[in-house]
């Protein structure tokens, strides 16, 4: 059996007196798209800072293709690539020159290799083109494809659709895709919760603890306290003011134009919308529906943190 491509245990990193990766464990199986979901500030950069070998953890070990992340860092970075939030892009070099560049650093000096990451990465029209006219789509993909010049085995993706267009994130996706099927791993950091679907695990972060990590479904079926409704009433903040004190319902909150409420597995519809009868919403409209990740979150996040264990 392959050995994990990312094994970490206990992984924690301190700065000062705030602790931002906490006791952090689990593993990334070859070829798996993990999802690492969390909020702004929940230690998701950190982490995978710490498995480049770009900070020292303060506690705890981690491999990564094999290689110690505290002793063989220049190892992990030579088969590994990094795209990271901020595109270490130049904007008056052209799309071929940034690769060119780059391609550089890594001793690759055949423009047909760099041609086919080019053409990987769907830039062919773009290839002479100054980075400062890209938008931000393209300078996304001109990041992909920086951190897949070297063809890496591992891939790290920091908050990679973070500023871009719904059509931008779907074809970025496909492009993620497309590398798993060759057999790259792929840890992908996001505060989408709807970009979370699409990876093969993930593992939701909050305050630098990994709070759980499985399948999405698994999530869904193990997470969650209850059962996920999509309520539509009229008025509809009087009527989450209501379901907000309804004994039947464990959270309740705005969904768009409708509101999303979670109660317990053996609530019903007739007992909801007898209950907002009751307290004068007569136009109610209900919906049992698959919960989604936004929710699972949700619920994590309500529950007290208790020591280094999730």
């Amino acid at each position: 059996m392959d050995l994990p491509a990312i094994q970490v245990e206990n992984l924690t990193r301190r700065f000062g007196n705030f602790v931002a990766v906490d006791h952090v464990t689990f593993h990334v199986q070859p070829g798996e798209i993990v999802g690492y979901l969390g909020p702004n500030g929940s230690g998701k950069t950190t982490t995978i800072r710490m498995l480049l070998g770009l900070l020292k953890p303060s506690e705890g070990t981690a491999r990564v293709l094999g290689y110690d992340i505290a002793r063989q860092s220049e190892q992990i970075r030579a088969v590994c690539g990094y795209m990271s939030q901020k595109f270490a892009i130049y904007d008056d070099l052209t799309v071929w020159e940034n690769l060119q560049f780059y391609a550089g650093v890594y001793g690759i000096v055949e423009k047909k290799d760099i041609q086919k990451t080019i053409a990987h990465v769907g830039l062919i029209d773009q290839m002479n083109i100054l980075t400062s006219e890209l938008s931000t789509g393209w300078r996304q993909r001109l990041a992909l494809g920086i951190a897949l010049v070297h063809s890496p085995r591992l891939l790290f993706l920091d908050e990679p659709t973070s500023g871009v267009d719904p059509n931008a994130r779907r074809a970025f996706w496909d492009l993620i895709y497309d590398l798993s099927s060759k057999g790259v791993t792929i840890l992908v950091t996001t505060h989408y919760m709807d970009e979370a679907e699409y990876c093969n695990r993930v593992g939701i972060m909050r305050d630098g603890r990994l709070l759980a990590m499985d399948t999405p479904s698994g999530l869904k079926e193990t997470a969650l306290p209850g059962l996920a409704w999509d309520v539509f009433a009229n008025p509809m903040m009087a009527a989450l003011t209501k379901l907000e004190k309804c004994p039947l319902v464990l959270r309740a909150g705005l969904a768009g134009d409708h509101l999303r409420a979670i109660t317990g597995k053996n609530v019903t519809s007739d007992e909801l919308e007898s209950f907002l009868a009751g307290n004068g919403i007569q136009q109610v409209h209900l919906e049992n529906v698959e919960p989604s990740l936004e929710d699972v979150f949700l619920a994590l996040a309500a529950r007290p943190l208790k020591g280094p264990d999730v």
